[in-house]
């Protein structure tokens, strides 16, 4: 049986469970990227604070995020979290306040409230009941206006899914891959984030999205020759055509993006 998220011991009452902490330099490079484009204007203003919830054994993503995002603002301000102390020594081992920090907490954000929260690979241990319950305590801590960004990646950060969320619920859904890693694009569907997994099935939103995207993958195999990337680029520009709502253009495209309005994937 699923265990239910609870408060860890210790002071810092921090929600959730620990992860496996698995991690890996530059797994997080794409959604970094993304971010930095789509919520350009929500970092540039003042001194922001962005959380990175849950980095996992290793802070190097969490320092990564915060270089990232110092080409936006240089004077952000990114706090790690994690539950585990051990973790949580080891990120302050490369702190370097008030720019970079860590501290231990989970849900709650150990009563931060950033104007942008990244929590990656944190909730596919969770019952799908239990994450929407999760999303509502994170967004729930979030500054006026902020966003979280939570999604799920491979080990080496070539496929990619994550959802956008404000107060107001889901915004976006994004699928961000090297197409050269990939069959078809449906392969991300073994990334999809805890809230859309389990409706990857014939009737669903987010099985139509996957098998449209594939078959336009298929009739952009002449562009095969020119590579994996034209080829992808050919695909969701057929998918656009076929009227689906994709809200990004060619450039994001040739990274490996595709965003579209929740709407169009949720449950």
């Amino acid at each position: 049986m699923a265990r239910t998220p609870r408060l860890a011991a210790g002071r810092a009452r921090a929600l959730g469970l620990p992860t496996r902490g698995t991690t890996n330099p530059n797994r997080l490079r794409r959604v970094d990227r993304w971010v930095a484009h789509a919520h350009r204007d929500l970092l540039a203003a003042g001194e922001p604070l962005v959380v990175d919830l849950g980095y996992g054994s290793s802070p190097v993503t969490t320092v990564e995020l915060a270089a990232r995002l110092r080409a936006v603002n240089p004077r952000v301000r990114v706090l790690g979290l994690e539950l585990d102390p051990e973790r949580v020594e080891a990120g302050r081992a490369v702190a370097d306040p008030p720019g970079l920090d860590f501290r231990r907490g989970g849900f709650e954000l150990a009563g931060a409230r950033p104007v942008l929260l990244r929590a990656f690979n944190v909730l596919r241990q969770y019952t799908e009941e239990q994450a929407a319950e999760a999303w509502t305590t994170m967004v729930g801590r979030l500054a006026p206006g902020g966003v979280l960004v939570e999604g799920t990646c491979d080990e080496v950060g070539r496929r990619c899914c994550w959802v956008s969320l404000t107060a107001e619920g889901p915004r976006t859904f994004t699928l961000s891959c090297l197409p050269a890693d990939l069959d078809t694009p449906g392969d991300l569907a073994e990334r999809l984030p805890k809230a859309l997994i389990h409706h990857n099935v014939p009737g669903e939103k987010v099985h139509a999205l996957l098998a449209e995207l594939d078959a336009c993958w298929a009739t952009a195999a002449p562009y095969a020759p020119y590579g994996p990337r034209a080829r992808w680029v050919e695909s969701v520009r057929l998918l656009a055509g076929r009227g689906w709502p994709v809200l990004d253009d060619r450039k994001r495209w040739r990274l490996g993006e595709i965003t579209v309005p929740w709407e169009v994937v949720g449950p």
